[in-house]
């Protein structure tokens, strides 16, 4: 399984949603830096399971345990492991899933790919388990970067057909990050996004959604086209979150719609500096930061695992089969999954910056 990622910063993911720990190590972050532990615990809480209605009812505490990196709380320049003790796994509710795969989850891949030793229980490396230690890492990167005055947010942008205000492309700032668990901008379609999720819950269904994230502060010049612009970067680590199957810079889909005369973006000088009236292209130009924010969408599917009955296959006696799966999940990942997007960006911004 390929789960390493970065060129300066290299992120190592390790673990299973129900083996005894998953964890992460981190090569080249460098020493001297100072890390405030509350601030990483209140950013990993935003992503912990059993916090609230909206997630799965597993109860993980996802308090890190670092075992190298950090003296006194500061990086001393070794690679930095923490681990993460999985303490409230149920992996019955999972057995029968090595012969009956679920519909629009990776069992069957799996199955094929790794010949029926894959770890199936809880979803095994495939699961959302794995991207706590991934904001573990991306913790650690946000405050790295923030000495360096850039500041990564994201919110909900949509949970199904309800949308929430959109950053503004051109003044979006850190003070227009919702820090919350829940993170929506516009009250109002908070209690409707919210209402609908548990409407969904109910009927034993799930929903999608989509998360919408700046990077503010970010210097122009950065990134190296053609294979190593800063879309691709972000790509590459973003796609690494389960449940992402799409994603768009900047109007993204939507300029193909458009005419040149409206999509291009007027440059113009403030405060003695270059800058573009619009923002259509994102903050990125041939893969390199313009200095304008960064600005990108990730399109999260549904749950695969709903209480309804689905239609699948027996794998041991090539018949199909209904099957009922069992075990517990969030009826929508988006909520959770605003964390994880900031996350990645923040290794992503961070491997480039250093």
């Amino acid at each position: 399984m390929s789960s390493i990622i970065g060129q300066t910063l290299k992120i190592s993911i390790f673990g299973q949603s129900h083996a005894a720990g998953i964890g992460v190590v981190i090569d080249g972050f460098p020493a001297g830096i100072t890390v405030d532990m509350e601030k990483l615990g209140q950013f990993l809480a935003r992503r912990a399971p059993g916090g609230d209605r909206f997630s799965t009812p597993r109860t993980e505490e996802d308090r890190p345990e670092f075992l190298s990196g950090i003296v006194d709380g500061v990086t001393c320049g070794a690679p930095i492991c923490a681990v993460i003790r999985n303490e409230d796994t149920r992996s019955v509710d999972y057995r029968e899933l090595k012969d009956i795969p679920r519909p629009a989850h990776a069992d069957f891949t799996a199955q094929m790919r790794y010949g029926g030793y894959q770890d199936v229980r809880g979803g095994g490396h495939f699961s959302g388990r794995l991207t706590a230690p991934l904001c573990i890492a991306g913790g650690l990167c946000m405050q790295l970067l923030e000495q360096k005055g850039i500041a990564v947010g994201a919110h909900i942008y949509s949970i199904g057909s309800l949308q929430d205000t959109p950053f503004d492309p051109v003044t979006v700032s850190e003070k227009d990050f919702p820090r919350t668990r829940f993170a929506v901008i516009d009250p109002v379609i908070s209690e409707k996004m919210q209402e609908l999720i548990s409407d969904v819950r109910t009927q034993g269904d799930s929903i999608g959604g989509i998360v919408e994230c700046a990077v503010v502060g970010m210097p122009g010049g950065i990134g190296d086209p053609m294979f190593d612009g800063i879309e691709n970067r972000l790509a590459a680590i973003l796609f690494g979150i389960p449940a992402v199957k799409g994603l768009e810079f900047g109007s993204g889909f939507a300029a193909a719609r458009m005419r040149g005369s409206e999509n291009n973006d007027p440059f113009c000088i403030q405060d003695g500096a270059i800058c573009t009236q619009t923002n259509h292209h994102g903050g990125i130009l041939g893969g390199i930061s313009s200095g304008m924010p960064i600005l990108f969408r990730v399109a999260f599917k549904p749950t695969p695992t709903i209480a309804l009955p689905q239609q699948s296959v027996s794998l041991s006696k090539m018949e199909e089969v209904e099957l009922k799966a069992r075990g517990r999940h969030d009826p929508c990942v988006v909520p959770r999954a605003t964390v994880c997007v900031e996350a990645a960006a923040a290794i992503a911004v961070c491997d480039m910056i250093l």
